[in-house]
This record gives structure tokens, C-alpha cells and sequence, in this order.
């Protein structure tokens, strides 16, 4: 048995319910059969032999534990001409297999269908191919017109109740996905983010669907991988979804084939179709740290606040950092900028052929940037106004409603309800306890879930309470009316590239187009 709505099968006549009860009523009164099992195969296309239950059917019949297959109509069989006539002419006749198609009056141990089979077959093909052009076709409408029709929505979003086309944020794991985006902002490398949410027990996007209980599967991972990833963590962060623009159609699939990706050029994107999880300016700062394919900031390994902003403003290379001479046998403090100064990378890897050192100090440069930064500072007014009104919009986004921690408790009521319900269950003997201990895992496993969200939530907003979420150059602003130390938030929110010029003449592109 088999239904597919891609197929174009009916809601009454195709259905499994109706199936099975055509197949029985057809061998109840033939003495000679015996029902040996079922093979259901629900929401699989006939143009697709990798069915799970089909599979099933063909190792029963390697085993030897069938002798004949029967199905309402060819259709139910499959629809494709080339695999069902496989099957049909080939591989049932080798293993002696009888096949019976009731509605098509067919019955292999009789005749062999002449012309009829091979025509129907063709029929069936033809028929699949052209549903499933329609529905391609309504599917691409639908996505043209922002309607959501994946089965499942981008981690932190999922499908509204009342229009499954709209999608609607799940704040605990947006929560999660604004700290993905602030961590990178702050310096962090993907794989480092991925460590971080690892070692915290926050679970990676299918493990969560999972615990939400969707029949999620990710055919790109493996199998034991249930943790975060740093390819996760790179979607994530160019995920356009976030910032409220529906981007749909990145795949293609033939009828019998696998997805291929779309370029991105041809992707279906419709803007402001659903409430954004990231704030357009954080996605673009993050984009651009992406694009300029920095180096993240780890004074561990004494990256510069400055990598992957200076270029060489002649040959447009970006200048690399040259450390001072230490003499053996002293270590020199990774914290420390003292004598440390940039050079053009041409000149460095390439020699003086091709291009001049451009060498310009990193107290130099940080004087330079200092200065101008308080010079066009001086001319703002009410500071602390504009970081207040920041702060309580973002407040407000990143750490959840009451509404989200009081639904929460309604799911953990309802566990603890049906777990209670199982335990009276198993009592009374209505279930055996290999059945109830499987629930009772079932539900322990949800109820585990739900607490750390709720603690988690909770936790975040209890760190936050009372708490200035600016970031520190933003507080130092407000503190003391002008900035006296560079940091590299700073530096990203500022600032868009630095040309360096020799006789340490720079050009600063502000994010806002501002020249000095």
C-alpha cells in the first residue's frame, strides 16, 4: 500500500484506509492465501523505489517468507515505467513471485498482461511526471508569495498554529541564535562558538526538532553527530531568514533525482514576511566580517584589533602585523602592542618590485583613530537618551516573554500528566511493560528538555536584570563623554576599511561614509 499527495492521489479512494480494506475483503475468501504482513509506504512517491517498507517487502522475499504480492492498482506499485516493468517482468518472475493488481484485473500466475501492463505503466510514469510539474508550479507561487512550504522552518522560527505557511519565532532557540551572532561579533570563531554551546549543553538545531518532538532528520550530517558544528554555526550566520526575508527554492530535485543546489542568484527571497530574530545592522556587520574573511580576534594567539581592516592604499593588499625583535630567551607579553607595527603584504611576500612597505605603527594608528572618533563625538547630544532607548529594544528581543516561559510550563504540565496516565495504564494491564518503560523514557526525555529551556531562559533573564547590555566602548561613551581606549567591538561597528599610504598617511571608510 502507498499514497503520496506529490503524486496527485485522492483523499477517499487512494487512501491507506481504503486500500487495506479492498486487499482483505479481495483474500478473505480465497483459502489458499494467507496474509503473511502489510507493506504501508505513507507520503512516498511511485517514482521512488528507496521506500522504506518496500525495501522491507523485498528482503521478506529474499528471505523466502512470501510468495505473491498483491495491490489495489499498478499505480499503488510505483510510477516509474522502467523500474515497476523491472520488478514486474523481471524480478518477481525470477523468484517465482505471483503479482495481483485487483482493480486492473491482473494476475501474473494467468497471464503476463500482454501489451496492457508495459501501457499502464507508461501511463502511471506519465501521469506522476505531470503532477509533479504542478506541483512544482504551485509550490513555486506559493514561495513567490512569501508562504512558507518546507516541513520545517530555520532553527528558531516555527510554523504559526493557525497558517502553517507563516512562520512565527520560537524564542528559547532565537535566544540562541542572538548569541551565536553576538559571539562572532565579539571575536569568536565558528568552531569556537560551536565549543562554547557544546560545552553549555544547549542542543544543536536537529537534536532540538527532535526533543520538540518533529520526526526531523538532516541527511547532511552523520548519524552520531548531535552537537554543534562549525558548518552550523556558518549557516546560521548567513542565514538570511533571520532578518525576516523568506528565502526559499536553494534546491532543485528531478522526480526520481536528488536535490541539487540552486545559485544563489536564482534563489526565491521575499523580504518582511515574518518578525526578524536579528537586527538588520548586527546581520550586516556580521556579513561584512564574513566577507572580509577575518582572522577572529584572540589575544591568545595576539591577533590585532585591526585584522582584516587594513589595505595597502596602493596595491589594495591588506598589511599585515610585524612584531617587534625579542631577544632569546625572553617571552614577550601577547598582550602587548608595544613596537608592534603593519606592513603591506605584497611587499612582505613579493619584495620591493612590486610594491613599498607602507609600515605604519599600531600606538600610530590607534592615536590617529582616537582622535578622530572624539572629534565627531563632540558633536553628539544626550548620549545616554539614544543608549537607553538601544537597550530596552534589545533587551526586550533577545531574552523572551512571559508568555513563552508560561507556555512551557503548560507542555510540562502535560508531560507530567501523560506519564501519569501511562503509569495507570501499565496498572490496570492495559499496556506491558516493555510499553510503558518506553514511554515512561519518551516523556522523561520531553520533561528533561522542557527544564533546561525554562532554565535556560530563566537564566538569561536573570543575568540581564538590572544589567547595561551596551557594549563597552558604548558605555565608556556615556561614562566619560569621549573614548579612550580602542576595542575591536568598536572597530566593527565603526568602521569599514583602512588605507595605509606611506609616510603613515591613512584614509579611514567609516560605515557611515565618512572620509578623513
Amino acid at each position: 500500500m502507498r499514497i503520496s499527495r506529490e503524486d496527485g492521489d485522492k483523499d477517499e479512494s487512494d487512501s491507506i484506509t481504503n486500500q487495506r480494506k479492498l486487499l482483505r475483503n479481495y483474500i478473505k475468501d480465497k483459502e489458499n492465501f494467507v496474509l503473511y504482513d502489510e507493506y504501508l509506504d505513507d507520503g512516498y512517491s511511485g517514482t521512488n523505489f528507496e521506500r522504506p517498507d518496500f525495501k522491507r517487502m523485498l528482503n521478506d522475499i529474499e528471505e523466502g517468507r512470501i510468495n505473491c504480492v498483491i495491490v489495489k492498482d499498478l499505480s499503488r506499485f510505483g510510477r516509474d515505467y522502467i523500474d515497476t516493468g523491472f520488478f514486474l517482468e523481471r524480478y518477481f518472475a525470477d523468484k517465482e513471485i505471483r503479482f495481483i493488481a485487483v482493480n486492473d484485473n491482473f494476475d501474473s500466475s494467468k497471464d503476463d498482461g500482454g501489451l496492457l501492463i508495459p501501457f499502464k505503466n507508461i501511463f502511471n510514469a506519465q501521469y506522476a511526471k505531470d503532477i509533479s510539474t504542478k506541483v512544482q508550479t504551485a509550490f513555486k507561487a506559493k514561495q513567490r508569495a512569501g508562504e512558507f512550504i518546507g516541513a520545517f522552518p530555520s532553527y528558531g522560527y516555527k510554523k504559526s498554529p493557525h497558517d502553517h505557511h507563516k512562520l512565527i519565532i520560537d524564542e528559547y532557540a532565537a535566544s540562541v541564535v542572538r548569541r551565536i551572532f553576538q559571539l562572532y561579533i565579539e571575536g569568536n570563531g565558528k568552531i569556537a562558538i560551536a565549543k562554547i554551546l557544546n560545552q553549555e549543553g544547549i542542543l544543536c538545531p536537529s537534536a532540538y526538532k527532535k526533543a520538540e518532538g518533529f520526526h526531523y532528520s538532516n541527511c547532511k550530517k552523520l548519524v552520531s553527530t548531535s552537537y554543534w558544528t562549525y558548518s552550523t554555526i556558518n549557516y546560521i550566520l548567513k542565514n538570511e531568514m533571520y532578518i525576516g526575508n523568506m528565502v526559499q527554492g536553494k534546491t532543485k530535485r528531478r522526480m526520481k533525482g536528488k536535490a541539487n543546489p540552486v545559485h544563489a542568484k536564482d534563489w526565491i527571497i521575499v523580504e518582511n514576511t515574518h518578525d526578524s530574530i536579528i537586527d538588520v545592522d548586527i546581520w550586516n556587520k556580521v556579513q561584512s566580517l564574513i566577507k572580509k574573511e577575518v582572522k577572529q580576534f584572540d589575544m591568545e594567539r595576539n591577533v590585532s584589533i585591526f585584522a582584516g581592516f587594513l589595505k595597502c592604499g596602493d596595491c589594495g593588499r591588506a598589511l599585515g602585523k610585524k612584531l617587534p625583535y625579542v631577544k632569546p630567551g625572553i617571552n614577550r607579553d601577547s598582550n602587548c602592542m608595544k613596537g608592534v607595527s603593519y606592513v603591506c603584504s605584497t611587499y612582505t611576500k613579493y619584495g620591493k618590485t612590486n610594491c613599498t612597505p607602507h609600515r605604519i605603527s599600531h600606538d600610530l594608528l590607534e592615536q590617529i583613530l582616537l582622535e578622530d572618533f572624539n572629534k565627531m563625538i563632540s558633536s553628539f547630544t544626550n548620549l545616554q537618551q539614544i543608549a537607553d532607548k538601544i537597550q530596552n529594544q534589545v533587551s526586550e528581543k533577545i531574552y523572551g516573554s512571559e508568555a513563552e516561559k508560561r507556555k512551557i510550563d503548560l507542555e510540562l504540565s502535560k508531560v507530567k500528566k501523560l506519564k501519569k496516565e501511562v503509569y495507570e495504564d501499565y496498572k490496570e494491564e492495559l499496556l506491558t511493560k516493555e510499553e510503558y518503560l518506553s514511554y515512561r523514557k519518551d516523556y522523561e526525555e520531553k520533561e528533561e528538555h522542557l527544564v533546561k529551556k525554562k532554565e535556560y531562559l530563566a537564566g538569561k533573564a536573570e543575568k540581564t536584570k538590572n544589567k547595561n547590555i551596551n557594549s563597552p566602548w558604548v558605555n565608556e561613551l556615556i561614562r566619560n563623554n569621549k573614548i579612550t581606549e580602542l576595542d575591536r567591538e568598536l572597530i566593527i561597528d565603526m568602521i569599514d576599511k583602512i588605507f595605509v599610504y606611506e609616510g603613515n598617511r591613512i584614509k579611514i571608510i567609516y560605515n557611515f561614509s565618512l572620509e578623513i
